[in-house]
């Protein structure tokens, strides 16, 4: 495994935080995910929720080690600190100046161990004239500009149906950390990390910030809807059988009339050159739409599609992707077989690597499951001494 034996101390929450230590885990670093008494990471409250048990939470925890503390107590902060000695990553997402209030900060950690490396995600980072906000996903979807880049065309900003601002700060992190790590080895210096979700998002915009500075007044972005404005064919189309999305360039654009069988749409005048595409892109999505019809079904035409290499792909709501054959086929689908749910299907690590093999991934922990565990290995705690500790409630867990 290309992580086995870092350790991480994983105060995060949530999804942004989590999507980091979960990658990891997936790894092979030992993951030892502190929480807070007596409820633990919120997510453990989201639905769907069986028992007590959160499908949410489990998903984004497989691998980890809880240990759960009443962190108003001083022996707490000192658990803290011995287990930072102990460890070569710390991963938070706290609101602003939370870790700083409780002592846990970037500065006092490296006095601890001078070669921390530490990753914090936040809406809007640190340092900045907004680094006191708050904000969860759909507030950097909005700030960033991508919910206003979303939705219908003459409608209202839609936000993207997943977490999309979350996973992407957690993916931008988890890769900060990698090089970190790799500086580390060949300098032996610390790093600390600051993630926006919001500069995550910001960075993939691309036409929408290039086309103004170039074509000045000649366009504003604005919300495109199902097809796009400045590329044709490229969008949504309604098929017999749901929708099926198409994505052609210039150079494609032969491959799709092939696949129609209407050579001559090829050379037509209206729709020879990409610009003219768009210019007559009512016509051509119509022309396009009625030749599905036609074919009759989505698998034909997808077959079709692709013999003749048209970039294309029906539109899968999530339980239909994941009872695909693909993603059966590429592995991504974690079966799991969780303690209260039962058996779930759940995505998988996305990354490849040609030295790690895949592995099965330990369930998600219940809260404070792994406290004397964490306690006796990491710091050497007696169990007269953990014991004291669950007596005067520094230490806590809820065993379903």
């Amino acid at each position: 495994m290309l992580l086995k034996e870092i350790r991480v101390l994983d105060f995060s929450q949530y999804l942004a935080g989590p999507t980091v230590t979960r990658l990891m885990a997936e790894m092979g670093a030992e993951i030892f995910k502190v929480e807070r008494a007596k409820s633990g990471d919120p997510s453990r409250l989201l639905p769907a929720i069986k028992n007590r048990r959160s499908g949410y939470f489990v998903q984004q925890n497989l691998g980890k080690k809880s240990i759960c503390l009443d962190f108003s107590k001083k022996e707490s902060h000192e658990i803290i600190l011995k287990l930072v000695e102990r460890v070569d990553v710390v991963v938070e997402n706290f609101g602003p100046g939370v870790m700083e209030k409780r002592g846990w900060g970037y500065e006092e950690l490296i006095k601890i161990n001078p070669k921390l490396v530490m990753a914090s995600i936040s809406a809007f980072g640190k340092n900045n004239i907004f680094s006191h906000k708050t904000g969860f996903d759909w507030i950097a979807q909005a700030f960033s500009g991508v919910m206003e880049m979303t939705g219908p065309e003459n409608g209202t900003p839609h936000p993207v149906g997943l977490g999309i601002a979350d996973v992407s700060a957690g993916v931008h992190a988890f890769a900060a950390i990698g090089y970190s790590l790799f500086y580390r080895e060949r300098t032996g210096k610390p790093q600390n990390c600051d993630i926006s979700m919001i500069d995550c998002l910001f960075h993939a915009n691309e036409l929408n910030l290039q086309v103004p500075q170039i074509l000045g007044d000649k366009f504003a972005p604005f919300r495109m809807g199902a097809h796009h404005k400045l590329l044709c064919p490229c969008g949504v189309f309604q098929a017999p059988d749901g929708f099926i999305t198409i994505l052609c360039t210039q150079g494609q654009w032969g491959y799709l009339c092939e696949a129609m069988s209407m050579p001559e749409l090829e050379k037509d005048k209206s729709f020879k050159s990409p610009e003219d595409r768009v210019k007559n892109q009512e016509s051509l999505i119509a022309i396009i739409e009625k030749w599905m019809v036609s074919v009759g079904s989505n698998d034909e035409i997808l077959l079709k599609l692709e013999r003749s290499r048209v970039p294309c792909a029906p539109v899968l709501n999530p339980i239909d992707a994941i009872n695909h054959p693909y993603f059966r086929d590429r592995g991504v689908i974690r079966e799991i077989n969780d303690k209260i749910l039962g058996s779930l299907s759940l995505p998988g690590f996305p990354l490849r690597f040609s030295g790690q093999k895949d592995y099965k991934i330990a369930a998600a922990p219940f809260l404070g499951q792994h406290n004397k565990f964490i306690l006796q290995n990491l710091i050497g705690f007696s169990d007269k001494k953990i014991q004291t500790l669950l007596d005067n409630q520094v230490i806590f867990s809820d065993d379903l």
